[in-house]
Order: C-alpha cells, then structure tokens, then sequence
C-alpha cells in the first residue's frame, strides 16, 4: 500500500492464496475483508486454490484456526472461501485468475459468471481449471499437470484464446518465480508472486502490476531480505533507523500491454 497507493486512491486485486503461507493467516485474510467491507467498489479479492476446506485443511490454516481460536472459526471461513469470486476483468481486456484457463472455457467468458457460488472447489471442471492450471513452455495443447490436478497449458493455448476473445494480456498467480514475475507465451500471460521470501524457505522477490488509466502496464518489485537478515538474532530493544536487508520496492520500466 506504501507504494502502491492506499485504498481508495488505489484499487486492488488479490489474486488468492492468503492462507496456508506463513504462521498469520487469520491477519491477512482478516485485513483483506475488513478493506473489502469498507470499500467494496475498491478492493477485490478472487479465490485461490487454498481457499479450498479440502486443502487449507492440511496446509496450515486449519490448525492455526483450532490452535488460536477455534474449530468453528475455520469453518465460517471455509463458509466464506465458497463464496469468492475466481476471476476478474480488468476494463474488458485483462482477464486475471489464480490458476490459469481450463479446455471447458470454450464458450465465452459468460461460462464463469454462471458458476455456482457458494462452492467447493470440485475436482475436475472449469473451476477447478482456474484455480490449479499452469502454463508450460515444452508443450503445445493440453497436457496433465504433475501436481496431480487439472492442466498444464502451452503458449498456442494462450494466443487462441487472447484472440478469441479480443483480450491483451492474461494476469495469474499460483507459482513462484524468482523475480516477482515471468511473462509466458510472448508477454501475453504474466504469473505474478507476490509474497517475497515464500514461506520464508526461498530468495524469490515478490512482483506487483500497477495499471493506468490507458492499460500502460508496470512492475513493482519486492526486495526480498537476505538470509542472513532473516535468521539473525532480533535484538530485545527497539531501534531506530533503517533495518538491513529489508525489503524495498524498485519500479521495472513501464511496458505496453
């Protein structure tokens, strides 16, 4: 927000998983409805694949919930993961998603307005596609995905489906990559990452798109802190002053989309 400007100077979206990634997701998830209930119109929030009871359930979130609260807390949560959205338009041109796009989304767009919410996130079927689906570079078509659940998906896939859909840019999470981003399939898709140091086992930056008025897309990065920083020992007393090895933004140039 520092750098990206608060709300409601700012509109944001969240691409999804805000839970399983570190030892405060009750915090995070927390902030994020409590900025979406005061500025709906401002703030958007899409689903992740762990925002799913079926994965959150061993990945961390529900003991975190059972440890500080209660049982009954993560199921209210898992009650309002159901009812997230799982992608969203940017100004008829950016569609953005956690996962990636599914063989069923063969239609229109109006195919995922139409699902059903409140859900679970099914198996198989164009839901589950968008929240779990990767691109990958050695493969043209559709292929399976190695995590066991739905596709992997090649740069022609990508093209087809821009072109089809009079789209530019395709905007995604769901995979750390080293810089923050990584652009695919000619610069028409982007997997953004946004957490720097993920779940502080990785030297990876975490990535953030800013977007004007004209769709001139930007980049800013997350520094992520050194490892030394990380595992030093905190000191007992306050300090002032700048901390080392924190993490500071830089701007990559601005690209047209």
């Amino acid at each position: 927000f520092e750098y990206g400007g608060f709300p409601p100077e700012s509109n944001y979206l969240f691409l999804g998983d805000y839970v399983d990634r570190g030892k405060q997701s009750i915090e995070t998830i927390c902030l994020l409805l409590a900025y979406k209930i005061k500025l709906p119109n401002n703030f958007f929030i899409l689903r992740g694949n762990h925002e799913s009871a079926g994965i959150n359930r061993i990945y961390g979130f529900y003991d975190e919930c059972k440890r500080r609260y209660s049982i009954k807390l993560w199921k209210v949560f898992s009650d309002c993961f159901n009812c997230l959205p799982v992608s969203a338009l940017v100004d008829e041109k950016i569609l953005c998603m956690h996962g990636g796009l599914s063989p069923e989304l063969n239609e229109g767009l109006h195919q995922i307005a139409e699902l059903s919410r409140p859900s679970d996130v099914p198996d198989v079927g164009l839901m589950c596609d968008l929240l779990w689906s990767d691109p990958d570079t050695s493969i043209n078509g559709w292929a399976e995905n190695d995590r066991g659940v739905s596709f992997v998906f090649g740069a022609d896939v990508v093209a087809a489906f821009l072109e089809r859909h009079d789209l530019d840019l395709l905007v995604r999470a769901h995979q750390v990559v080293e810089d923050g981003y990584e652009f695919f399939a000619g610069r028409r898709l982007v997997t953004l990452f946004s957490a720097p140091n993920y779940c502080g086992e990785f030297d990876n930056a975490g990535g953030m798109i800013s977007v004007d008025e004209n769709l001139m897309c930007s980049f800013q990065i997350l520094k992520p802190s050194s490892r030394a920083a990380r595992f030093a020992v905190r000191p007992t007393q306050n300090a002032v002053g700048p901390q080392q090895g924190g993490r500071g933004p830089t701007n990559a140039a601005e690209s047209p989309i």
